[in-house]
């Protein structure tokens, strides 16, 4: 029996099993033994077959945004909107075979998006380009997930089955879970809040599948064996998601009110260039980056150059930006802003800059 025979038979036997006390542990170790055999899909074939055409591209610019999707949602004519890249639109599927780089200019910043080919069912799976487009997805700091107005909700479950099952986990934080395995001593065990879903038995279990015998657990928020099973694995990537509904201007009002109203939502329409200025904005939270201005002893400010961090970066960070020695030969900054409590500030290394804070570093 092949994996991929493997892995449906895994997921028949979890949607028959009915979840109750009795059956948690059998259903935790199908988890484990599924997420084994999904990491196994994912690595790349041992023999090296003829080489193709690269399908990654050097990241550049400040921060990266991956555009993904189901065929004919729009992808390749919000890329043209968006940046001066021309992605081949129609309005057959699969117009974009490979992946298309653009840059969107913002607030000083170049976020590169990348327009990726359309993602069909049973994409991690190696279908289509599926894996492929995943990998690099992987790679970004937001997603855009471009979904279709006038098909419902079954796109936007399809990806999210997609994305989790090679282990992208969306708009999440990483589970509080302290795991670290050991040479002998058998299994540590702790927590510091009640734990109504892992079990000692369920934990030992999981790590018994992982030929994992010796280890120290120790659970400081109350977590799932899926979230369990994560962190023993340890290449999940969480990443911040922004769900687009384009093509709203062919649904009802109420539908369009219904869609925006939804976590992490935004409503556009390609075709009528609506709503693109609030989708940026939201981006620009999402990617979490601060503008931040220089000045020199004695001149004003340089507003057309700003610096792009990213938020909570702190003066040690921006010097290393400037120039590698700046660290170094650093004195004090003096620092203009909503991060001081009076303008100018004389501040150390370790103070944390806020958006649009003007700052001038002075050498030893």
């Amino acid at each position: 029996m092949g994996i991929l025979e493997k892995i449906s038979e895994i997921e028949r036997e979890i949607s028959r099993t009915q979840k109750n006390k009795a059956t948690e542990y059998h259903l935790g170790l199908l988890k484990a033994k599924l997420a084994k055999y999904r990491a196994q899909l994912l690595e790349p074939s041992k023999s090296a077959g003829a080489k193709g055409e690269g399908f990654d591209v050097m990241k550049s610019g400040d921060a990266r945004v991956a555009l993904i999707g189901f065929p004919s949602v729009g992808k390749s004519t919000f890329l043209s909107l968006m940046t001066s890249t021309e992605s081949e639109a129609a309005s057959y599927e699969f117009t974009t075979l490979t992946c298309i780089p653009g840059v969107i200019e913002y607030k000083g910043a170049n976020i590169q998006l990348l327009d990726l080919p359309g993602i069909i069912e049973g994409a991690a799976q190696g279908k289509g380009r599926g894996r492929q487009v995943i990998a690099v997805a992987r790679t970004a700091d937001v997603v855009i997930m471009m979904l279709d107005a006038t098909k419902g909700d079954v796109q936007r479950e399809l990806l999210e089955k997609e994305l989790e099952s090679v282990g992208i986990r969306l708009n999440r934080s990483k589970p509080n879970i302290y795991f670290k395995p050991k040479k002998g001593g058998g299994l540590s065990y702790n927590s510091t809040v009640p734990l109504t879903m892992c079990s000692e038995k369920l934990v030992q279990l999981i790590l018994h599948e992982y030929k994992i015998f010796n280890a120290e657990v120790l659970f400081r928020e109350d977590s799932t064996p899926d979230e369990f099973i994560d962190v023993i694995v340890g290449n999940r990537v969480y990443m911040p998601c922004l769900y687009v509904y384009n093509k709203v201007d062919q649904i009802s009002m109420e539908d369009v009110d219904r869609l925006a109203r939804r976590p992490h939502s935004v409503v556009i329409s390609c075709g009528m260039k609506l709503n693109l200025d609030y989708l940026l904005e939201m981006l620009w939270e999402y990617l979490a980056l601060i503008c931040l201005y220089t000045k020199k002893r004695g001149e004003r400010p340089d507003f057309n150059d700003a610096i792009i961090m990213r938020r909570g970066a702190s003066v040690e960070h921006v010097c290393h930006r400037i120039h590698r020695t700046l660290a170094s030969q650093f004195k004090y900054a003096l620092v203009w802003g909503t991060s001081t409590k009076y303008s100018p500030q004389r501040v150390g290394l370790t103070h944390i800059m806020e958006h649009e804070d003007v700052i001038q570093v002075v050498k030893k």
